[in-house]
């Protein structure tokens, strides 16, 4: 059948279907060639020009496989990194956008056959970060160049800096505003206290007269009579009971200072622990050594609610886990995993707030709050008692029996 002429409704309609992506079954990755039918298809493998290229390839597979492979992975990565970066994306839809081009190098021209083997071979060779997640496979590309991470490093630098001098400045701006409250109370107190009157005399030839008393010291005799000197004892015990009276005051003076110390004692703590509570509060908290509980059913109903350690956490969201009966490993996110609650006296390890990463025991478990009480076993607040823990701030310490 003859071709369309340029310009007529057949020539246009060819071309319109040309432009769009065909079925990847009748297409020649070594003619570049995409067929729309089986009979086009049948009738381009039977042509001289095909049968040249096919002898190439029979000649040096290795080396054709080699290059298709390598142009492949090359616009994949392409497209990963400048449109995604190192976000975490389904690979799908990065597939997706290779194909969209009608030139890009088909993967049944490469060394590998599905979409789910090159995600695998690319988790394996450590180029990206691979995650299996309700049947979807997820990747993170991992950027090594040395001029990003240096880039990566100073930026992380700048932004805690700005946030440290941020938040100074807030600490001070308030610090003057409750300076300012109190002197304006003050003022106000002693604007209601004095009041101003003029002074008016009644009779202006009457003379103002100063009324002073003045007591005269008494004089002290030199020289005491006998008969008195018996006395002296009694003076002696009222000035033991001055004395005592002197030493209780003082006393109860010490336990009012000492009193005062310890409530500013525990304010500069309080203050200390919300400023903790506030740097260390995070939207991750694995960490190694923890056990975990399985609330996924996508790695199927035998392993939902069973309890695992974590063996290694794969940045900070990601954690290797290896549950306790079967021994069984699975990489799975922090979403699909929850906390678990020790016995009372047991051991947990703190993941978020004020004490993150300190170790503590349970003391008592809140469940109508869903929080605990747990004591500080370690570091500079040793034995300090912390309620209202919420549960998923806390999990129990992995110990083999």
């Amino acid at each position: 059948m003859p071709r369309a002429e340029k310009g007529t409704p057949k020539y246009l309609a060819n071309k319109m279907k040309a432009k769009g992506l065909q079925k990847l079954r009748w297409y020649c990755q070594m003619c570049q060639k995409q067929c729309r039918d089986e009979n086009g298809f049948k009738c381009h493998i039977n042509t001289e020009a095909h049968q040249r290229q096919m002898l190439l390839f029979g000649q040096n597979t290795g080396s054709y496989t080699y290059q298709f492979s390598k142009d492949f992975f090359d616009s994949f990565m392409d497209i990963l990194r400048r449109q995604f970066g190192t976000k975490r994306i389904k690979a799908n839809k990065v597939y997706q956008q290779v194909i969209a081009d009608k030139n890009h190098v088909h993967m049944n021209s490469t060394r590998w056959h599905t979409l789910t083997g090159f995600i695998q071979w690319l988790g394996k060779s450590g180029i990206c970060i691979v995650d299996l997640i309700e049947d979807e496979w997820f990747i993170t590309y991992i950027d090594r160049d040395p001029e990003t991470l240096e880039r990566q490093k100073k930026a992380d630098k700048k932004k805690k800096m700005d946030k440290d001098d941020e938040e100074r400045l807030l600490d001070f701006i308030d610090q003057q505003v409750e300076r300012d409250k109190a002197r304006k109370e003050i003022e106000a107190d002693d604007e209601d206290n004095i009041k101003c009157s003029e002074l008016i005399r009644e009779n202006e030839e009457e003379k103002i007269k100063l009324d002073l008393k003045i007591f005269k010291k008494p004089a002290i005799p030199s020289l005491l009579p006998p008969k008195k000197i018996q006395k002296i004892d009694t003076s002696d015990t009222v000035s033991e009971k001055s004395y005592k009276s002197s030493s209780s005051s003082s006393s109860s003076i010490s336990k009012l200072s000492e009193r005062n110390k310890k409530s500013a004692l525990d304010e500069i703590m309080e203050q200390e622990e919300q400023h903790k509570e506030k740097k260390n509060r995070k939207d991750y908290w694995l960490a190694e050594g923890i056990v975990v509980k399985i609330i996924t059913k996508s790695l199927g109903t035998e392993y939902y609610k069973e309890k695992a350690v974590v063996k290694e956490v794969i940045d900070k969201y990601l954690a290797k886990v290896k549950l306790i009966e079967t021994g069984e490993k699975f990489k799975l996110d922090q979403e699909h995993l929850e906390t678990v609650i020790p016995k009372v006296d047991g051991r947990l390890r703190v993941l978020n707030g004020a004490y993150r990463d300190g170790i503590a025991i349970l003391k008592s478990i809140e469940t109508s709050k869903f929080s605990c009480t747990i004591e500080i076993e370690k570091g500079p607040f040793k034995g300090r008692i912390v309620s209202g823990v919420p549960y998923e701030d806390v999990s129990k310490i992995y110990e083999q029996s």
